[in-house]
């Protein structure tokens, strides 16, 4: 037990050495000047952040300088964990998805499958004239327990009652 004691002392003192002198190199290293930069226009996107020399952030930590070469890790963009997870997906989304009744009904069912909900039920699914979808969860005694409106056109989700 004494052993394993001294053992993770003499880690603990070896890394806080080399983390020591990891942060003396890096305050040491003068900062780079700022370019000079034109005024943007008001609706322009804010610029991609700076990159290091391996892509990643300059002087961040290891980890992320690891990962820099990796397209998820650099952030929103067309490889980054901002895209639209749609990208990945097998079947194309169209943007007008025409939904009908029946449509939604199999879409909450399938939503309480999904969470393990076997006792509830769909109820009350009817078509209004604003282009969207109602319908209700209920017990299964009846019970409405909340009510919903499904777009036909985005499938967008809205609790109504």
């Amino acid at each position: 037990m004494r052993m394993r004691i001294l053992a993770a002392a003499a880690t603990l003192a070896l890394g806080a050495a080399a983390a020591g002198t990891w942060l003396e190199s890096a305050a040491a290293q003068p900062a780079p000047a700022a370019p000079q930069a034109m005024a943007a226009p008001a609706d322009a996107p804010p610029p991609p952040p700076p990159h290091g020399p391996q892509g990643g952030p300059p002087g961040g930590p290891p980890w992320m300088r690891m990962m820099a070469h990796m397209p998820w890790a650099h952030g929103p963009g067309p490889h980054g964990p901002g895209r639209d997870m749609r990208d990945l997906a097998l079947i194309y989304t169209p943007a007008d998805r025409q939904l009908t009744t029946q449509d939604v009904q199999k879409i909450a069912e399938g939503f309480l499958l999904w969470h393990g909900n076997h006792s509830w039920k769909v109820t009350e699914v009817t078509q209004n004239s604003d282009g969207k979808i109602g319908f209700a969860l209920a017990t299964s005694d009846g019970g409405v327990i909340a009510r919903f409106t499904m777009d036909s056109h985005t499938g967008q989700v809205e609790r109504t009652g």
